[in-house]
């Protein structure tokens, strides 16, 4: 049948591929067989696989631009599916159809409601899509309640879409302003980095001079810019770009001296200060305006050319001017790419090679033109490279030009030889070489070459009148041959201009225009009439006929322009009785010395907009384009961007081996003395107040803390004080942690209600090895995980660090050095002023791992080695204990399925299957707090992550055969399944 039917091909073509949502491999799906009707059917029937199956297909006319609207009504009666495969494909149908169907998308609009609140996080997500696409002001109040509430959604998926739907409302109703505004506040402290790009796209939109609103969340935005998507990437870059123009003061200043590290010394004296008062005062960089070139720069390095180009932008609008040329290794990488992004790229380097050719002169080669480049592009090229020619480079330029002017290209050709005329304007050097080499083409057999020879020829010869008039006499033997229009008015202009340095010549050349004065082009009729006037006024004899005869001509021409030119000309340059004053000014006028035209690029004025944009690429404002305001000339209070952290507490570093002199009462201080003493007690102090303060709620610690505090204060004058001072030490940190138990178990009794979580029964003390004494010359170090809250930042992780000093010989300066990655986030330990040797010491460090187990980098010093050490934390070491009860835990697991649940059947081992058992294995993977179960075969933990607080729950379900089902619900699923795999092999160990 298809053999004999023209509907064979058109059969093929109806043939599309598509990827199954229930399965990876992919059927082919013949959509000429089924018509809306069979569709209809299909959706309507009582069988799901029916219902998926005319889903798909109905998605698959969608992607292939056919309009499947007709079905709409079929299409919504499954939005209410228990399905989720199926839900899912309705969802992608309603948000196509959504706006032009909007009467019966009303209709389910309380399903749509209903599944806001649905435990898939996807369908959360789908439906607010839905419900923000049906452009109906009646429900800008639901619309507005439902982004709210998803604003505040568990799931940052939910929360970036709920940024989306800002901007829909927004376009919808214009009045919802303030109100968004409050999400869009919200959102912006969202530490997700899903949610960053969008949120801010959602500020660009609604309130992009509403920069108060950035302050506070500045820096963790720059923070999070390496992680996040590439799109929210170039829009937070954007963003920032603007707002740094505004709170920072111009790294740009002529005079201005870069002093990073301007630390003025203590001692200073007022001689050395009101001298500085007279001298340039130094530039200093913003610590925060560095942050953002800082976190930017790795950026370059992007595969997405739209990022690269906003760093790049950033850096040429932002960063000092020595530091610009970091981006020109990207950009130039950016033209192995496609020919669009090719275009974009070339079009800010020639803006920039405007200001800085050195930027890209190193890199000249990688502009010559390809034989398979496109015209535009080739044009382009062209522009930077006579941007970047010199004294030193022309003759290379030069020669690569005259390959460009044999070119198949005609338009190419042409604008080579306008890029020449530049050549040789800009560098007085070369000017003879290029004329001369314009000269020789004229005699090309190309009229296009030839006609825009004769144009940059002419723009030449105005620098230079008097030293080419053999030119002009060549121009004019060619003249016969030339066609072009603007070429012959060219020659004609020049024969006028320069008709005293031709006389014999210029005549002849209007003689042969009154010829065909008739079928010229407008543009040279002008310029003939000109020519006639001009010879009129220097050589009356030859040629007072030849001019009326041409102004009789122009008098009855049919464009009136040459009609208007040909009457002003006669009255000025004919005297009679109505002419008057004019005529005695006639010869100022028409040869009066013009100045010689000066050839400039067409992307000299673009830098008035911001590289990387639309309005730059068009060279004109477009829609929506924001200005980058001019630099203040007093940089705004940087206080604003500073957040309330909780301040650390500084650090009681033991310095071993030194004994403290003994203070007496008696003995008189001086000021500095007592200073002196002040900052050596300052840590000690704190602790001590500290830990009075804790040990006030528990009175049995207390006791023990002055116990041991009374002989250390005592005692210090011989060495027995400095075992005692360091088994205090290491005994206060273990109150610490006692203490810390002390007061859950006090909160618990206190709360009944909420008291089912208890602390770990089983606190493992796992130490690494972070230093070999064989590697570190003697020192070596070893670290632990506390698993108790960090003092320094809460969203640090506590980390026990064991120095030793394994030589024979004092260890000197113990500290930590530079951290690799340098935006690492690491509270360290004050410095170790001297290790005896055998001796040990115990300090404590934060580090912030961002819910990642990424080792973090960084080296441990002393006053003459560096060691490169990591510490690279179990996933269960990220978590910290949460307290909720039975019905919280189930209520929040319900919120954190599909995509957010992970979960294996295990075979346990027998001797694990107890309630105490399950208990101390799983705590000795992760540092999770114990949920009371009402059912014995159930138990529940519940933690939370340190640096980010996002939920972590787990559950062990035992089953028959010493099998049990494991499942972890939680956001960050990466996290999940390295803790379901930590979880299994403890529990599965005898």
């Amino acid at each position: 049948f298809f053999s004999r039917s023209r509907a064979y091909s058109e059969f093929l073509n109806e043939i599309l591929i598509c990827q199954c949502l229930s399965s990876a491999k992919l059927r082919l799906i013949v959509f000429s067989g089924l018509r809306n009707e069979d569709l209809k059917e299909m959706l309507e029937s009582n069988k799901e696989s029916h219902k998926l199956e005319a889903m798909k297909r109905v998605v698959g006319l969608i992607a292939k631009g056919k309009n499947a609207s007709e079905l709409f009504p079929a299409v919504v009666k499954n939005v209410a599916s228990k399905n989720i495969e199926l839900k899912k494909l309705v969802y992608v149908y309603l948000v196509r159809y959504a706006e032009e169907q909007q009467d019966l998308a009303l209709l389910s609009i309380s399903t749509f409601q209903r599944a806001l609140k649905d435990p898939n996080q996807f369908i959360r997500a789908s439906a607010l899509r839905v419900l923000s696409s049906i452009r109906v002001p009646i429900i800008v109040p639901i619309m507005m309640l439902a982004i709210k509430e998803a604003a505040a959604d568990l799931s940052p998926y939910v929360r970036k879409t709920s940024a989306h739907a800002i901007q829909k409302l927004y376009s919808l109703d214009a009045d919802q302003k303030e109100q968004l505004i409050e999400v869009i506040e919200k959102l912006l402290k969202d530490k997700s980095t899903l949610v960053a790009g969008s949120v801010v796209m959602a500020f660009e939109e609604v309130c992009p001079d509403r920069i108060d609103l950035i302050h506070k969340n500045y820096r963790k935005l720059c923070n999070l810019l390496v992680d996040v998507e590439e799109w929210g990437q170039v829009v937070i870059i954007s963003m920032l770009t603007r707002y740094a123009r505004t709170q920072f003061t111009s790294p740009w200043k002529e005079d201005a001296v870069f002093d990073e590290n301007n630390e003025k010394a203590f001692y200073d004296s007022d001689s050395e200060e009101k001298k500085g008062q007279t001298e340039s005062k130094p530039y200093i960089m913003d610590p925060d305006h560095r942050l953002l070139l800082r976190n930017t720069k790795p950026l370059l390095q992007s595969r997405n050319t739209a990022v690269v180009m906003s760093v790049a932008q950033l850096y040429w609008h932002l960063a000092p001017k020595h530091e610009v040329s970091i981006v020109t290794k990207s950009l130039v990488r950016l033209l192995r790419s496609h020919r669009e992004v090719q275009y974009i790229v070339l079009q800010n380097i020639a803006t920039m090679s405007i200001q800085r050719k050195g930027m890209f002169e190193p890199f000249m080669k990688s502009f010559y033109v390809r034989s398979t480049d496109a015209t535009h592009i080739k044009t382009l090229k062209l522009e930077i490279l006579t941007n970047l020619a010199n004294e030193a480079n022309i003759s290379t330029i030069l020669r690569e030009f005259q390959t460009y002017v044999k070119s198949q290209d005609k338009a190419f050709a042409a604008a080579t030889i306008q890029a020449i005329g530049r050549c040789a304007t800009n560098i007085s050097e070369v000017t003879d070489t290029c004329l001369n080499g314009l000269v020789l083409l004229l005699s090309n057999r190309d009229e296009t070459v030839v006609a825009e020879s004769v144009v940059v020829i002419k723009k030449l010869l105005q620098t230079q009148p008097t030293q080419h008039s053999e030119i002009i006499k060549h121009m004019a033997k060619l003249f016969d041959n030339i066609t072009v229009p603007m070429a012959r008015a060219s020659i004609l202009w020049l024969m006028g201009e320069y008709c005293e340095r031709v006389p014999k010549i210029a005549p002849d050349v209007l003689r042969k225009m009154a010829k065909t004065f008739t079928t010229e082009e407008d543009i040279v009729k002008l310029q003939t009439v000109n020519l006639a006037a001009k010879l009129y006024l220097t050589n009356s004899k030859q040629t007072k006929l030849l001019t009326q005869y041409i102004l009789n001509l122009g008098k009855y021409d049919q464009n009136y322009d040459i009609r208007d030119r040909t009457r002003f000309i006669r009255q000025l340059i004919v005297p009679n009785e109505k002419s008057g004053a004019l005529n005695k000014y006639a010869r100022r006028i028409l040869l009066a010395p013009k100045p010689a035209p000066v050839l400039e690029s067409a992307f000299k004025d673009r830098d008035r907009f911001q590289l990387g944009t639309l309005s730059h690429s068009l060279n004109i404002k477009a829609t929506g384009y924001q200005e980058l305001s001019d630099w203040p000339a007093v940089a705004p209070d940087q206080s604003v961007r500073n957040v309330e952290v909780i301040e650390p507490v500084k650090e009681w570093a033991p310095l071993v081996g030194k004994a403290k002199q003994p203070k007496s009462d008696d003995k008189f201080y001086s000021d500095e003395e007592e200073e002196k003493d002040e900052e050596e007690s300052e840590s000690s102090g704190s602790d001590d107040s500290s830990s009075s303060s804790s040990s006030s709620s528990s009175s049995s610690s207390e006791g023990l803390f002055y116990d041991f505090m009374l002989p250390c204060e005592l005692h210090d004058t011989d060495s027995t004080s400095l075992l005692s001072l360091y088994l205090f030490i290491n005994l206060l940190l273990c109150l610490s942690a006692q203490s810390q138990a002390v007061k859950v178990m006090r909160r618990a009794v206190k709360s009944p209600i909420r008291a089912s979580v208890t602390t770990p029964s089983f606190s493992p003390v796992k130490t690494y090895e972070l230093l070999h004494h064989m590697s570190g010359k003697g020192l070596a170090a070893k670290y632990h995980f506390p698993r108790q809250p960090c003092l320094y930042q809460p969203n640090m992780v506590a980390v026990q660090v064991i120095l030793t000093n394994c030589s024979d010989h004092s260890l000197e300066e113990i500290h930590i050095g530079d951290r690799s990655p340098a935006s690492l986030n690491i509270h360290c330990f004050n410095t170790i002023e001297r290790l005896e040797p055998e001796a040990s010491v115990t300090v404590s460090m934060g580090i912030d791992f961002s819910d990642s187990t990424q080792a973090a980098n960084f080296q441990l010093c002393t006053k003459t080695d560096q060691f490169s050490v990591s510490i690279q934390p179990a996933v269960g070491e990220l978590l910290m204990p949460s307290s909720m009860t039975e019905e919280e835990f189930c209520k929040d697991q319900g919120k954190l399925l599909g995509m957010n649940e992970t979960s294996a059947t295990i075979t346990m081992a027998t001797a694990n299957t107890s309630s105490l058992a399950i208990n101390k294995q799983l705590l000795s993977v992760a540092n999770v707090g114990v949920v009371s179960s009402s059912q014995n075969n159930i138990h529940r933990f519940a933690g939370r992550t340190v640096s980010s607080g996002a939920l972590v729950l787990v559950s062990l379900e035992l089953r028959e055969s010493s099998t049990a089902l494991l499942t972890i619900n939680t956001e960050k699923s990466i996290m999940a399944s390295m803790l379901l795999r930590d979880l299994k092999q403890a529990l599965a160990m005898a």
